[in-house]
């Protein structure tokens, strides 16, 4: 029986609270259940000097967790003197992610950074950071659009990032932490609303996978993107 008596492929519960952070341009505190991060999105009217004058934006974003977000105190990467390698790949995915979403050149010359700041783990923070991390961004957007900063939405695709897995033969949605940490496989699929694949990571743990194991997971995860990125469109709703 899965945590919660959850179906196998059923999310945990998903909330979004969306302009949690005043002064942010974009910002979302996004809890998949017990698993709670807190995306921040900054406008800069600039861009990285490798970018100078080619008329085009940058989106990039930011990953850390609290020290107590796990069952152990972690100590902070800022008095190690350098990020991790973890935390530096997850980094990148979520920049890839966002920069797969918008057009740059229809941005402009200015770049926007997303922090995504785990709050407390219980498994699934990268993909839950790039699911609020999508709605932050958008909120950006939508702020620059209304101070006529720039005219037109940039954001060509809206999506959402969701973690599979094997467990005892079953193919399960969402994992916790739980079951990530004995899983036989673990995968995290970051996709389009229409079903369109911005980055897949699979890794078997002690036998390869299948090839219709694979498609199964593919499968829950494509559905958990398309119910994911329905929330997201409810929670930007405006009143």
């Amino acid at each position: 029986m899965r945590p919660n008596d959850r179906a196998l492929d059923a999310l945990r519960p998903v909330k979004f609270e969306l302009d949690y952070n005043p002064y942010a341009e974009g910002s979302c505190l996004i809890k998949f259940g017990n698993t709670h991060v807190l995306c921040n999105a900054s406008v800069e009217e600039n861009v990285p000097p490798w970018l100078r004058g080619q008329g085009r934006g940058w989106v990039t974003g930011e990953y850390a967790m609290l020290p107590r977000a796990t069952h152990q105190r972690t100590r902070r990467e800022v008095t190690k003197g350098a990020p991790s390698g973890r935390t530096q790949e997850i980094q990148r995915l979520i920049g890839r992610s966002l920069r797969a979403c918008i057009d740059l050149k229809a941005l402009g010359e200015r770049q926007i950074t997303v922090d995504c700041d785990v709050l407390q783990a219980d498994g699934g923070t990268r993909t839950a950071s790039i699911t609020g991390a999508w709605v932050a961004l958008k909120l950006a957007i939508d702020y620059l659009i209304d101070e006529g900063v720039i005219e037109k939405d940039p954001i060509h695709a809206q999506a959402a990032a969701v973690s599979c897995g094997l467990l005892k033969g079953e193919a399960r949605l969402d994992l916790e932490y739980e079951e990530d940490r004995v899983a036989d496989t673990d995968a995290n699929f970051v996709l389009t609303s229409q079903g369109g694949v911005i980055e897949v990571q699979a890794t078997a743990e002690d036998v390869p996978m299948k090839p219709e194991e694979f498609d199964a997971l593919f499968g829950l995860a494509r559905k958990g993107v398309a119910e994911l990125c329905n929330m997201q469109t409810e929670a930007l709703k405006k009143p």
